[in-house]
């Protein structure tokens, strides 16, 4: 039995395969005409489908707003009960339909052609009512639903999304989207939080770095070191970063010195200690210390003043690594 639906399962996945596949063969100028037109609109990209296609509709305005495309998705049936409100001049309608005969997106398409809306359409039949009608026409047909009875919208509604998303990403490339853009669409995710966090915004400051001069003795500046709990110590002459000590570096100062009683912070030091500034992204704090294998990171304005500190722990936090 668990063989027999693992199997059908394969079938329903390689009949999906080969229709986006063979999407892929139907690209033409009309693509690159839809391309042209979204990406000269100066108001919002509108996704209009009844059914499996409003749901997918729904994905693709998704995606476009996320890729720095402004759009939204509205349901043809809703649309003719008012929100139609929604559609201005200087918006492009997309409308979804396999059959190309949707009542309720032909209802709708005399307003919006008298809003002097452009109109793109998806359809598995370019020779439909609504194919016939748009301004731009862009050929989603497949050769079978992966419904063993081609009933079901399978094939068909796998092919518009992915015609979706090609639209999108393509949109996404030629406007030169970059992941920092993305990010700021994005700020409550993962990406997001990495690439819109600035060091400033998670790092020690004030009392919280650990901070001792370079005449310090060994013994006094552990104690400072174990009070701030970052694993480290900075050693600065009048506020001006002159070296690091770790617990790494207090590993090798045990192994090669008998005696740390008379032992001065800046004898055992590391100088010229890598840092970085509070305006630097978070990420860029994780290549460093990825980088050079370290734990903390001291950062410093122009003046190579210390005005903070991370470390690892600080950076988990932040839910940055």
């Amino acid at each position: 039995m668990s063989n027999t639906l693992v199997d059908f399962a394969k079938k329903v996945i390689k009949i999906e395969a080969q229709a986006i596949a063979q999407l892929s063969e139907k690209l033409d100028q009309s693509f690159v005409d839809a391309c042209t037109l979204i990406q000269k609109c100066t108001g919002k990209v509108i996704l209009i489908g009844m059914g499996k296609s409003g749901h997918i509709g729904n994905k693709i305005a998704a995606t476009f707003a996320s890729t720095g495309t402004p759009a939204f998705a509205i349901h043809s049936a809703e649309a003719g009960h008012g929100d139609l409100g929604m559609i201005e001049q200087n918006d492009i309608a997309v409308c979804i339909s396999y059959s190309g005969e949707s009542d309720e997106i032909m209802t709708l398409i005399p307003t919006i052609k008298r809003l002097n809306v452009a109109i793109i359409s998806m359809t598995g039949n370019p020779n439909s009512s609504i194919a016939k009608i748009s301004n731009i026409h862009l050929d989603v047909g497949v050769e079978k639903e992966a419904c063993p009875h081609n009933l079901a919208p399978t094939s068909s509604t796998t092919a518009t999304l992915a015609m979706g998303d090609a639209l999108a990403v393509s949109l996404l490339n030629n406007k030169g989207f970059s992941p920092d853009d993305f990010a700021r669409s994005h700020p409550s995710g993962a990406l997001g939080r990495r690439l819109l966090t600035l060091i400033s915004h998670i790092m020690k400051t004030g009392n919280d770095v650990p901070i001792v001069n370079s005449d310090t003795q060994l013994l006094d500046a552990l104690l400072v070191m174990s009070q701030k709990a970052l694993g480290m110590v900075l050693i600065t002459n009048r506020g001006n970063l002159q070296g690091i000590f770790t617990d790494g570096d207090l590993r090798r100062v045990l192994e090669t010195h008998h005696d740390i009683r008379s032992i001065a912070i800046g004898e055992v030091m590391t100088k010229n200690c890598k840092s970085i500034s509070a305006d630097k992204p978070a990420m860029a704090a994780v290549a460093i210390m990825d980088k050079f294998n370290l734990n903390s990171l001291p950062v410093v304005d122009d003046n190579n003043q210390v005005v903070g500190a991370i470390n690892t722990h600080t950076l988990m936090q932040a839910k940055i690594i």
